[in-house]
């Protein structure tokens, strides 16, 4: 079906096609493109769709517990899970992103060990370190409260999803022609990130003051620290890439919610368990 004019949702319905496995239709135009402007939206809408995301994983991870899965196991499986519900695009991202920074060659060279499709030493290393560490956190958010459990989950993967605008702000070119990279570089206006951060750090301090996982001073402190740091470091990993490969690319989006993600995991799990 095609619409030359997107509807109001067309960018939430390209944001769950992108970075879910969910069969959603997204109207194209006449022509078979997407209609301008819907996969800047789209990025616009990635941290609610990461929202929902992070509630079903804090949900596996507590019915796994229930169920007497060891916790280091269903932390496991709950980041495997997450793998297969987004196509494993953010874990491919993330390693292709290792391997082209490893290579320490001029952009183009890294470029092209970032399209090969392979994982070298770089990745598989950064693959283990990330994704195990984020494990580790969630078997450790496991002996916490349900609610601060889904909290940490939902509030990891949206500020994660987040990541997408920073990378993608104005000013910002595509490291190469073509791909998702191509498709939105440059097309966000630079307070959409730190918006969405300032919005999920509110919501998310009063759930937690609201249901007491951690006293309020220090709960409050913690998800605002677990934010700040995710910003810290999807913002670190925006300049080196563009330095490294002269423009952000789709590999660096998925890069950028993995470290977000794993960084406030690692940040409240520690708050709400210590």
């Amino acid at each position: 079906m095609t619409a030359d004019r997107p509807g109001p949702f067309a960018g939430l319905a390209l944001a769950v096609s992108w970075l879910t496995v969910l069969p959603v239709r997204v109207r194209t135009t006449t022509g078979g493109d997407l209609p301008a402007g819907v996969p800047a939206a789209a990025l616009r809408w990635a941290p609610v769709v990461g929202l929902l995301g992070g509630l079903g994983a804090g949900a596996l991870l507590l019915g796994l517990l229930a169920a007497g899965t060891a916790p280091l196991v269903a932390g496991l499986l709950v980041v495997g899970a997450g793998a297969l519900a987004t196509r494993g695009m953010h874990v491919d991202g993330l390693a292709d992103t290792a391997d082209g920074l490893g290579s320490y060659g001029p952009p183009e060279r890294a470029l092209r060990i970032m399209a090969d499709g392979g994982a070298g030493p770089f990745a598989v290393v950064t693959l283990l370190v990330v994704l195990g560490t984020r494990a580790a956190a969630l078997a450790q958010l496991g002996t916490a409260a349900p609610v601060a459990a889904l909290t940490a989950c939902a509030l990891a993967a949206a500020t994660g999803r987040a990541g997408f605008c920073w990378v993608a702000r104005r000013g910002t070119p595509a490291a190469r022609p073509g791909g998702l990279g191509a498709t939105v570089a440059g097309s966000q206006p630079a307070w959409v990130a730190p918006l969405w951060w300032l919005a999920l750090a509110g919501v998310a301090t009063g759930v937690v003051v609201a249901t007491g996982p951690a006293p309020a001073p220090a709960g409050a402190a913690a998800v605002g620290g677990a934010v700040l740091l995710a910003a810290a470091l999807v913002a670190g990993l925006a300049a080196h890439t563009r330095r490294r490969f002269g423009g952000t690319s789709g590999d660096v989006l998925g890069a950028a919610a993995e470290l977000g993600n794993t960084a406030v995991l690692v940040v409240l799990a520690a708050a709400f368990t210590g």
